[in-house]
Order: C-alpha cells, then structure tokens, then sequence
C-alpha cells in the first residue's frame, strides 16, 4: 500500500521533534547532532531565539498580503540585500528552484525584451539547481531527466572544468552561462577563482550574462557573504534561498537593472514569494550573518573543522581520498570500494547527520553558529563511524 506521503525520498527511519542549536532530539529521546543543517538550511541552527522572535512577532501581525500590494518587510529584505551585494533589484521566492526558475527567465526575457534571438544557456555536468522541469533540463543529468521528458530546451550541458569546450560553445544564441561557484549535490566540487574571473570576462566579451547559483554555497557558508565576493567579481544574475530563510521556506533571485531591464509588470509573479512572515524572519537572518564579525567567526571555525577532518582523513585514508570544500562547505571523497551511503549511514547509527551527494562524497554543512565543542563531537562520531565501516568490511 502506498505511503500517504508521496514516496519519492528513500527517508531515513527517524522522527525529530525538537531540536535546539546543532542538535536534535527524535520522539524517543535520542539526540543527535546535526551536521546537515537540513541541507545547508538551517543556518544558524535549530531554535534560534532571534529568528523564533521574529516569526512569533510577525505572526501576531498579518501571514499573508498579495503581491497586489505593498508588503513593507519585503521592501525591508530587498533593501538590505541590493545594499549588502551587487544587485539593484531583487524577487522573492519560496525556494531555490524557483529562484533558479526567476534568473532562467530574467536572462532570457533580457535579450527578448531586446529583440535578440539569444536564450541558450550554459550549464556544466555534475551541477544541480532544482527540480522542476526548467531546473533538470538545465543540469541535465540522466538521474533527475529520466522519465521527465520532453525537456526544456535551449541548454548546453558542458564538461566540469573543460575550458576549451566552453569557448567553443558559446555562439550567436547564447544568453548566459550558469554555474554553481561550489557544486553541492555534485560532490563539493569548487570552481577556482581564476576560473570565476575566467567567466566574468569572457561573458563581458561575448556580452552574455553571468548566473551565479549560490543556494547552498552562499549566505556566509565559504566565509564571506558570498562565494563569488572572494574572487572580486559580480554575476549579473543570482540564485539565493536555503540559509536566507534560516529554516523558513525563502529564497530570491538578485539582478542588477541591466540585466533584469526585460522583467517589467506581469513578466513575473509568485502568490506567496516575499510574504510578510518569510521576510521578517530573512531580516532576521541577515542581521545576524551579514556582519564581518560572525563571518570571520565561520572562517575560524571553519579553519578548526578542516585541520579535525584532515586528521581524521590521514587516520582513514584507506577510505577517506580527501578532503573538499570550503568555509562549512565540506565534503569527504569516499575512495572506490566504499559508497559514500555507508558513511552516512554508520553516521547515523554514531548519531550524527551528513548528507550523501555524487561523486562519492559525504556532504558536511553544520550550522555557521555551531560550537567548538560541538565541531570536535562531530568529528569525532565521524572518526567512529569510519571505523565501523572498516570494520563491517572486514567482517
């Protein structure tokens, strides 16, 4: 019989029902410490008392209030994000896909609007931006399209890293190149940055536009803002949402006015994208992370965990290849032989949370604001869970 809840995630078997900082609390009294951070979501933890204010404060307020009108928290957001980043304008989503969705068809609306034949976009294998029919057409890989077609057109799917193939398929069609500056469901895969500054002058060359997808790797978890800031370039185009929100369904596509100069009333629209109570807790959210102090604090707590994880690997290179990622954005390459599955799993059974992505890698993305102590915990349940692994293979 099928589950009431549709059955499209092979779901660990565990209930949370509480969950506090870094650590949660299932309906049987266990606790386990978090290094997921529901998928680079959870930002600052579970519970934070700011964020806890700001959502009871508003929802004493007013939920809900069309797009029809002025909704002033969502002005408030928008304010504080063009005055925090590159872009002039900003459209407020529930998720990433649709923020993904937003910056498909700003780029293409853009040389529409402009009587330009261009809506082909560049994206690379390995990448991942959603899973809508849009989102899938442009990562392109067989494990999200299959069964899904007729797809989208007007992607070209590119190599990870081939600079040749890239120069060679930009033509008179070509609107935009698509990249996540880290690659998360791809396996922690980082895009150097000479190639970032590669991208930005070859997309002013071609006149094309340049769409960053920072959803997981950008809200102050590489250690600054935002990943691309590091390589002292800006996209035209930008896809936010997982940290934005803290937990809270939120997301947002930025642009500068050039590039979103085709995106004019009724181009657009979301009957709940910037509503009143995701806005006031996406305020919330920027007033504690987008701040040189909690930023420098992510970049020594992540300098912590990298030196923990390094050990650790040296301790199981038999089956730790290496160690990925930047910031709290890491990744442990799991060497042929052992699936990274298993890894997840004896964590789990450590009473730790990871998360699987491709290339064999164990993704892991605690909260910015999580505790020294509780990093070496971490670490540690991981060392016991690589040992398991060890162990059950030479069972």
């Amino acid at each position: 019989m099928i589950s009431p809840v549709m059955p499209t995630y092979a779901r660990a078997p565990l209930e949370f029902e509480r969950g506090e900082g870094a650590w949660l609390m299932t309906t049987g009294g266990e606790t386990y410490l978090d290094f997921g951070a529901g998928i680079a979501v959870n930002a600052l933890g579970h519970a934070h008392p700011k964020l806890i204010a700001a959502l009871e404060t508003q929802a004493r307020r007013v939920w809900h209030l069309s797009n029809l009108y002025e909704i002033p928290q969502q002005k408030a957001l928008a304010a504080r994000l063009v005055e925090t980043t590159f872009a002039d304008t900003v459209f407020f989503t529930n998720s990433g896909a649709e923020a993904m969705e937003c910056a498909i068809k700003t780029a293409r609306k853009h040389f529409s609007a402009k009587g330009e034949d261009r809506f082909e976009i560049i994206t690379f294998e390995g990448s991942f931006h959603g899973r809508t029919i849009a989102t899938i057409s442009a990562a392109g890989a067989e494990k999200l399209t299959k069964g899904f077609g007729p797809l989208l057109p007007g992607f070209r799917h590119l190599p990870f890293g081939d600079h040749d193939a890239l120069h060679a398929a930009i033509g008179p069609q070509t609107a935009a190149i698509l990249i996540e500056p880290i690659q998360g469901e791809g396996g922690i895969r980082s895009v150097p940055t000479q190639c970032l500054r590669g991208l930005r002058e070859l997309c002013d060359k071609h006149g094309i536009l340049l769409i960053l997808d920072e959803i997981q790797c950008g809200m102050g978890r590489t250690g600054t803002l935002f990943k691309h800031e590091q390589a002292g370039i800006a996209p035209d185009i930008m896809a936010v949402a997982k940290g934005i929100g803290g937990g809270f369904p939120l997301g947002a596509c930025l642009a500068t006015e050039h590039a979103a100069s085709g995106m004019v009333a009724g181009t657009h629209g979301s009957t709940y994208g910037g509503n009143p109570l995701a806005c006031a807790v996406g305020l919330a959210v920027m007033e504690e992370v987008a701040n040189e102090p909690f930023l420098a604090e992510v970049r020594r707590k992540s300098g912590l965990i990298a030196q923990r994880l390094g050990e650790l690997a040296d301790e199981h290179a038999d089956i730790v290849e290496e160690i990925r990622g930047e910031g709290l954005m890491l990744g442990l390459k799991i060497r042929e032989g052992t699936a990274c599955g298993d890894v997840v799993q004896a964590g789990r059974d450590a009473h730790v949370l990871t998360v699987p992505a491709g290339d064999n890698v164990v993704r892991i993305l605690p909260p910015l604001n999580i505790p020294d102590a509780d990093i070496a915990e971490g670490v540690r349940r991981l060392g016991a869970a690589l040992a398991a692994v060890k162990a059950k293979a030479g069972a």
